[in-house]
């Protein structure tokens, strides 16, 4: 076979071999190679090559435990580790960092401590030019597997011919496939045969290891920010908040596969940085989105989704990195909810605890100015040909969390904890298109030079909004209104363990009007080195008073009453007010509204007198101008004669859609089929033609979809299938329903699978549970 290699005393082959190893800046498509050996049940097997001499003990078969690892590495759900339940395919073990995992493995004679040498090799499978050697040799220990962060092997019983055996990948070690050789000889002499896993191994990251950046200690979490495959993205306007079910999937076919693809190939990590969770989840905002790399989504602001998919119709991650992973090209067409729902899948899949946030009223800050500037004209229309800055109505993404060793400590601590990372692709950070991480500590603190990308977070919570009033090329610019609290609203985030809003606003900003937040805010403009003037409204008029008032629950399909209220403080003095009231349509980026109608007016308010303009506006009039996800802005311009002072001020809002109702009929048992009636009442003063209720959930391989031909006036979609939940415990059902004339409507349902009798058995004999902390120094009896 060849000579012993003197750096890490394992057999070298013909080619030089070496012992786990990592890239160093070379990526290749790391999908799995195909089968080279013959495998049964939870078992690698190969005959083992000959090394002259057939005393040297052989490995016959080596058994993965998947169902002890799966469970004690929170891996099981993986539907890797499940393949041996299907025809003509093997399961492969995926197992954490910094935790042992068990291998059982059978020999041709019993193990021979006097004189048998076994020692592990483990090689990043992409691994085109591998790095240092390292070598783990088996040792006979009893209950320590050696230090964090290096490799370990204990042998921890002999059954004969059977070496049970625990294996440890350090709290560092790459996130990625790993080759695994199994490399035995004589002691003494240059006698060896090697054993190689017919399949790689998957490394994740362990936050349940309190050695791995990214550990969460609170095991509750845990079970939210790692283990739910279902989660809920808010939308819609502050005033109309609008949670959406989305299916994560992370456990799902081939999410897990994808996940590591767009990490190593797409984001181009090398090898020796995968186990890094900064650089990961740097590269992953990156990766999610397309301009750079022909990255996973494709985002489209436009009214134009011809050749591909709205972003209102999805409903998970799972059909979109599916597709991705099989075609290597980006799935058409994604908006901010959607880049954050695959990011947040694939981070969970790698192991990095991640969840969704949404910021109501976000700014977009082209100029990195901290401020959000409108120009209107003399009639009060917004110029949208001199707005490059914007406020969406929301804005989706993701938070992660890890340590940030990288920064250390700062004025106000650690930046340890939620980093703020968004695959949206909006701005160029480091000329590419991806955002963060940013420590959310630091963006509350004002902190805009930490990176990654502080300062437009920053922005995009605290910006102050100014409108500008525009006469001319020649005229000089009037500031008509500043406002310092319109931005960073209800930041929002699905409850720990309940189907609710978490508001985690306090976590991004100081309350609005405190001295606090206005002094973070010149802080960070210090910081910016921007220059910033304020002309000030003659703050000395405050004689009139203007007031929208919006209903906030206004069902598309019917009509609705846009009021401005006009109030003369004065006890005295009589004030004549001009303006005009605009109503249009806009996309929920800010961006390009269409016009419903205007309506001008004129008031004479007497002393202590309240005037109301007030202008309905029906179905008719906006149905055919509604435009993605049915927001609206309204606007006001308004000049008080003889003063010098002009009223600018405009609101959001969205008619809302009705909700999918979703029922079992009976109670949902683990293994057992359930029917499951979907509902959808028609608000339209029309027929629904064409309609599809697309479903995905817990325990549902692939989408469903039903098609409904047409439903009347006043009537009501159905359909109806049978579920099967998987297992027992938390799960939900997600629904989008589209058709001719009504698309972005869904419901969801979160209901809890009762186990049945067998599974409490299995239940209670487990040694551990779900959420149980394991140590990686731990000898499992």
């Amino acid at each position: 076979m060849g000579n012993v290699c003197s750096c890490c005393k394992c057999h070298c082959g013909s080619s030089f071999r070496r012992c786990w190893s990592s890239n160093e800046g070379k990526s290749a498509d790391i999908s799995l190679p195909p089968a080279r050996f013959s495998s049964t049940n939870n078992t690698d097997q190969i005959d083992s090559p000959g090394g002259g001499d057939d005393d040297v003990l052989t490995v016959r078969h080596v058994d993965l435990c998947l169902d002890q690892n799966g469970t004690e590495h929170h891996t099981k759900r993986f539907e890797l580790m499940q393949r041996d339940a299907i025809p003509g395919q093997s399961a492969q073990l995926v197992v954490r960092r910094g935790q042992a995992f068990r291998l059982k493995i059978g020999c041709t004679r019993p193990f021979d401590r006097n004189k048998d040498f076994v020692s592990f090799t483990f090689t990043i499978h992409d691994d085109n030019r591998p790095g240092q050697t390292h070598g783990t040799a088996l040792k006979f220990s009893e209950n320590d597997l050696g230090d964090a962060h290096e490799w370990g092997a204990a042998v921890q019983e002999i059954h004969g011919d059977i070496l049970d055996v625990l294996v440890k990948a350090p709290a560092t070690a790459s996130v990625t496939f790993w080759r695994v050789d199994i490399d035995t000889k004589l002691q003494g002499t240059s006698a060896a045969k090697i054993f190689t896993f017919r399949h790689p191994i998957v490394v994740l990251f362990n936050p349940w290891c309190s050695d791995d950046d990214v550990y969460m200690p609170d095991t509750r979490l845990l079970e939210e920010y790692i283990m739910a495959d279902t989660t809920l993205i808010w939308r819609g306007s502050y005033n109309r908040l609008r949670p959406s079910v989305w299916k994560l999937g992370q456990f799902d076919s081939q999410v897990l596969e994808c996940a590591l693809h767009v990490m190593a190939v797409v984001g181009k990590v090398s090898g020796v940085h995968r186990g890094n969770a900064i650089r990961v989840s740097r590269a992953l905002a990156a990766a999610v989105n397309s301009p750079d790399d022909d990255g996973v989504v494709l985002g489209n602001w436009s009214e134009d989704f011809s050749g591909g998919t709205p972003p209102t119709k999805w409903v998970g991650s799972v059909e979109i990195l599916q597709k991705f992973y099989q075609k290597k090209k980006p799935v058409k067409f994604g908006q901010c909810w959607i880049f954050a729902g695959v990011l947040t899948s694939i981070a969970r899949a790698l192991g990095i605890p991640s969840r969704i946030v949404t910021n109501y009223a976000s700014a977009h800050d082209t100029h990195s100015s901290m401020t959000v500037d409108y120009f209107v004209n003399d009639e009060g229309k917004v110029m949208e040909e001199l707005n490059s800055d914007s406020i969406w109505n929301y804005h989706v993404w993701n938070e992660v969390w890890m340590k940030r060793s990288d920064l250390g400590y700062g004025e106000y601590g650690s930046y340890d904890g939620w980093q703020v990372v968004d695959a949206t692709p909006q701005e160029l950070s480091d000329q590419i298109y991806r955002c963060g991480p940013a420590p959310v500590k630091a963006v509350k603190m004002g902190e805009i030079s930490k990176p990654y990308d502080c300062d437009f977070v920053y922005s995009e919570v605290n910006a102050d909004k100014l409108f500008w009033r525009y006469s001319g090329v020649n005229q000089p610019l009037k500031l008509i209104r500043k406002d310092t609290l319109g931005i960073g609203h209800l930041i929002s985030t699905k409850a720990v363990g309940e189907w609710k809003r978490e508001d985690i606003t306090d976590s991004y900003k100081f309350q609005e009007q405190t001295d606090e937040e206005r002094t973070t805010m010149l802080k960070a403009l210090r910081q910016a080195n921007s220059v910033y003037s304020r002309y000030y409204l003659n703050e000395d008029f405050n004689d009139v008073y203007f007031n929208f008032e919006l209903r906030d629950d206004i069902i598309i399909g019917q009509n609705f009453t846009v009021v401005l209220e006009i109030k003369n403080r004065s006890s005295s003095k009589t004030h004549f007010v001009t303006g005009s009231l605009h109503i249009d349509t806009i996309l929920y980026t800010g961006k390009q509204r269409e016009s419903i109608k205007v309506v001008n007016f004129e008031r004479q308010l007497k002393p202590g007198s309240t005037e109301i303009v007030k202008d309905e506006v029906v179905f008719s009039e906006y149905y055919g101008k509604l435009m993605d996800q049915s927001a609206f802005n309204i606007s006001c311009l308004a000049s008080v004669k003889d003063t010098e002072f002009d009223y600018f001020a405009q609101d959001d809002f969205r008619v809302r859609k009705p909700d999918i109702k979703i029922s079992f009929q009976g109670t949902p048992v683990s293994r057992q089929p359930v029917d499951v009636i979907l509902r959808l009442k028609n608000p339209l003063p029309m027929p629904l033609k064409k309609g599809v209720f697309h479903v995905e959930g817990t325990g549902l391989d692939h989408a469903l979809e039903f098609k409904i031909a047409e439903v009347p006036i006043d009537g009501t979609a159905a359909a109806t299938f049978k579920f099967t939940p998987p297992f027992a415990g938390r799960g939900a059902l997600a629904a989008k329903f589209t058709s001719k004339d009504l698309d972005d409507v869904d419901g969801f349902l979160a209901f809890e699978t009762r186990p049945r009798p067998e599974d409490v058995l299995m239940t209670n004999g487990s040694h551990y549970g779900m959420n149980d902390i394991i140590s990686r120094r731990n000898i499992i009896p």
